[in-house]
């Protein structure tokens, strides 16, 4: 795909994925137009803030943005407004389609209140400022109901940690310092070397890394050591200053990693739990090229060349939408045996966190640069490269 094309593509893409959520939730008719197809289990009770907060964590960078041409502005400028109706519709308790945000016989309302919130942290400026107080409010009573909730002890402690997160954003006093210090430790000690956590004490071999842990270690780490010049948090002061600089060095190189899975083709590994959340699996490395974080050995350009190859690809293949245009379950097209049971229409919304970079303007390197082969592109076609290595524990 030619450069100047890229960036068009990728925001056609994204607004052919979330338009659906973001139009129907706007006009609080999500409940009435959402299908949910799902497994063994009833999911119809979680699948709507499934399907919002997932697409709002992906698409927020991009509301954020600034210096976008007149065409892509009016788009932006359109799907802020909607958005903030979503907000007010999926918390108004008058709301056909206000969320579950609390308990209801399963603790999956804490991962999307938590992907809602990772939404509101993104993007600040878009999406919490120009919130009605009323609106604000009720979004603070809906995240606080999440708080009944207790996360196990694995990548759920960040879910908790990331409802904290925006809960300070918003203003609110009684945020809990100690959900986000306990995670943040819990997690150092979960490291497992040269990039990667283990997921609780173990090790699973997928992409959450991706999916969860190192993107919400490398923005709440980045919110609160940003609010260090306006507030003190006591003892938590310390844990952002200790842990920030091994938090992003190991995202970067996590980072490298997933530029290295990408075939010359533009497939990747099909491994692991969630593997239906499509190309969100290179959440990490969408994040890294947003946020200039990229290893310096890593040119922005290849990461947009490499991740354009795996949307395109994946894309391409008939299935992955339904005739109204809903996310349907699979990788490549519609494969519903790739979904796990607590996989419903609304879970497969995280694949819009590989749209990141559009949060950058376009006029940044990642955007602006020719076309550049990826490392697998380059070492297949003969070139000589630099080995790959390790960073220290």
């Amino acid at each position: 795909m030619k450069q100047e094309q890229t960036r068009k593509y990728w925001v056609e893409t994204m607004l052919r994925i979330a338009t659906p959520v973001i139009d129907a939730l706007a006009k609080r008719e999500l409940r009435q137009c959402m299908p949910v197809e799902q497994r063994d289990f009833d999911r119809t009770p979680y699948a709507h803030l499934e399907a919002f907060g997932r697409t709002l964590c992906g698409i927020a960078p991009w509301l954020e943005a600034e210096e976008l041409t007149e065409e892509e502005a009016v788009l932006q400028a359109e799907m802020r407004k909607k958005v903030l109706l979503c907000l007010d519709a999926a918390t108004d308790p008058a709301s056909p389609d206000r969320m579950n945000f609390g308990v209801q016989e399963q603790a999956q309302p804490l991962v999307d209140a938590a992907f809602l919130a990772h939404g509101l942290v993104r993007a600040p400026q878009a999406l919490v400022l120009p919130l009605e107080d009323r609106v604000k409010r009720n979004l603070i009573v809906a995240l606080k109901e999440s708080r009944a909730i207790i996360p196990g002890e694995s990548n759920w402690l960040l879910f908790s940690a990331m409802v904290e997160t925006a809960l300070c954003l918003l203003g609110e006093q009684d945020f809990d310092m100690l959900r986000i210090q306990y995670a943040l430790r819990q997690f150092m000690q979960w490291y497992k070397g040269d990039g990667m956590y283990g997921d609780g004490a173990p090790l699973h071999v997928d992409y959450y890394n991706s999916f969860v842990i190192q993107p919400m270690l490398v923005d709440i780490v980045r919110f609160f050591m940003n609010q260090q010049t306006e507030r003190k948090f006591g003892g938590a002061n310390q844990d952002f200053t200790k842990y920030s600089e091994s938090i992003l060095t190991r995202a970067q190189r996590y980072a490298a990693l997933q530029e290295r899975m990408i075939s010359p083709e533009g497939t990747y590994p099909i491994i692991g739990r969630s593997i239906t959340y499509r190309f969100g699996a290179f959440q990490m490395l969408a994040q890294a090229a947003q946020e200039h974080l990229l290893d310096e050995s890593i040119n922005p350009v290849q990461v947009r060349c490499a991740l354009t190859a795996v949307i395109k690809r994946i894309m391409d293949v008939p299935g992955m939408f339904d005739e109204n245009g809903w996310l349907r379950p699979g990788v490549y097209g519609y494969q519903p045996g790739l979904g796990e049971q607590y996989i419903c229409t609304g879970s497969l919304y995280l694949c819009c966190a590989v749209f990141l970079p559009l949060g950058l303007s376009p006029q940044d390197t990642f955007w602006r640069g020719e076309n550049a082969k990826w490392t697998a592109q380059k070492i297949v076609d003969g070139e000589d490269f630099v080995h790959d290595h390790s960073i220290p524990n």
